[in-house]
């Protein structure tokens, strides 16, 4: 993902920026993107299916109430300066709201994206995707039990 925004800002003659200096709702903004496009790649790389399948399966864990659960899972293996993103995209006012979440999930949720956003903008894919997987095994297994 790095040579992603590499290439984006060289053939957009963009400067690269420091992430720090967006607010928590513009990395949220970036880091919903790339947190579904991480999400959807998986899916389909698991396995050629019906796109009414990849998108039903995307949905479950993309959505606001699965995000809380990752963010509860993850609150001990970040870093103090990841921490620090994901506290300050949760508690960030959102001028929106979640259509099938509480305000709680909703805030984690736009914490996770804010900390997702953090690390593409910073071009560390490789802990992006290492959170990602560890917390959709996590979402998994937290689905299995309650089921």
């Amino acid at each position: 993902m790095e040579q992603i925004i590499t290439e984006i800002n060289n053939q957009f003659s963009l400067e690269k920026v420091n992430p720090n200096s967006y607010s928590p709702l513009n990395l949220a903004y970036i880091g919903d993107s790339v947190f579904d496009v991480v999400v959807k790649t998986v899916m389909v790389e698991k396995g050629n299916c019906p796109v009414n399948k990849l998108h039903k399966r995307t949905s479950e864990i993309v959505k606001a109430t699965s995000q809380a659960i990752m963010v509860d899972f993850l609150k001990d293996k970040l870093t103090e300066e990841e921490a620090n993103i994901l506290r300050r995209g949760r508690n960030a006012k959102p001028y929106t709201k979640a259509k099938n979440a509480s305000f709680s999930e909703y805030c984690k949720a736009t914490g996770l994206e804010a900390l997702v956003g953090y690390l593409y903008l910073k071009g560390d894919t490789a802990r992006l995707v290492e959170l990602i997987k560890m917390s959709m095994e996590h979402l998994e297994c937290h689905t299995k039990n309650t089921q």
